[in-house]
């Protein structure tokens, strides 16, 4: 297995994909943390937020002006846990929390950067916008067929400025064409959904340290989310219902995104949502229908 997930969910996504046993491909932050201390800072989100010339500051640094994002300097679990915004300077002083930081209310679409970095030239890129639901959560994502050309340029400067040397993936959310976050790894929510051979590449690319992934089809697809309230224990459904939605027409995968056998409070969340489900599709209308039949399982 040459992508090293931790997700059991996502491990269909990379089964049968042929890599040496010495090859490590990360698709989780404490992974990829670790194995490259070099450019580990990219999870400092405070770091981040400076390379760009944003303001910003730690809790404890009081903003000039409001509202302002507040959320952890450092989170490798991901999910937009502590995520929040502060429209005031009451709120910030009840909420003022250590190891937190501030950054501007950015506006515009958020964007998930999927990039190929080979000794700090981007190679490769796909753009993926999100479409928010409440409180940190995204209703679904469409991974797009075209480049964003002002965003493209933008990371491209980003990564050759603050990545040279590096060679790997690099994953970056943006809002309004700023990082908000970023990561040393691939995304492993909707690889079913890039181009063909791709997996195959991203092999070649820890392996060899070279990108070879010849020009091939792109499609819009859809990667749609399945949320239910906190304060539930949820159960898996049944293999057969999994299977049957798994071969409505246009999905491509589906996903059930959490673990049974731990408690609900034990899962990384954001503040709107237990995330139950994801269904990958190349129709919108597919994904939405099969969530539904999902969504009548958790009662939801």
């Amino acid at each position: 297995m040459p992508f090293c997930e931790a997700d059991p969910w996502r491990l269909q996504y990379f089964e049968g994909v042929a890599c040496p046993a010495d090859v490590r491909i990360p698709t989780e932050d404490p992974d990829a943390y670790q194995w490259y201390p070099a450019y580990r800072w990219v999870y400092n989100k405070l770091t981040v937020a400076e390379s760009q010339g944003l303001a910003c500051a730690p809790h404890g640094v009081r903003p000039a002006s409001f509202p302002v994002f507040s959320k952890p300097i450092i989170n490798l679990h991901g999910m937009g846990v502590g995520s929040r915004v502060l429209p005031d300077l009451a709120t910030y002083e009840r909420e003022e929390t250590a190891g937190h930081f501030w950054m501007p209310f950015l506006e515009g679409d958020h964007v998930s950067t999927d990039v190929v970095v080979e000794r700090g030239q981007m190679r490769w890129l796909r753009h993926c916008l999100g479409v928010p639901g409440v409180g940190g959560t995204f209703d679904y994502w469409t991974i797009e067929a075209g480049r964003r050309d002002s965003l493209a340029d933008y990371l491209h400067a980003w990564v050759a400025r603050h990545l040279a040397g590096y060679t790997g993936m690099f994953n970056a959310e943006t809002i309004g064409n700023r990082i908000i976050e970023a990561h040393l790894r691939v995304a492993d929510q909707w690889p079913d959904l890039y181009e063909a051979g791709w997996l195959d590449a991203v092999v070649g690319l820890y392996r060899d340290g070279a990108w070879t992934l010849a020009g091939s089809e792109r499609r819009t697809g859809y990667s749609v989310a399945l949320f239910g309230p906190h304060g539930r224990e949820y159960r898996h459904p049944p293999p057969q219902l999994v299977a049957d939605v798994r071969r409505m027409p246009h999905v491509a995968s589906v996903q059930i995104t959490f673990h049974e056998d731990r408690p609900a409070a034990a899962h990384a969340m954001p503040p709107g949502g237990f995330r139950l489900a994801v269904v990958n599709c190349t129709t919108l209308a597919a994904g939405l229908a099969a969530r539904a039949r999902l969504a009548a399982f958790f009662g939801v």
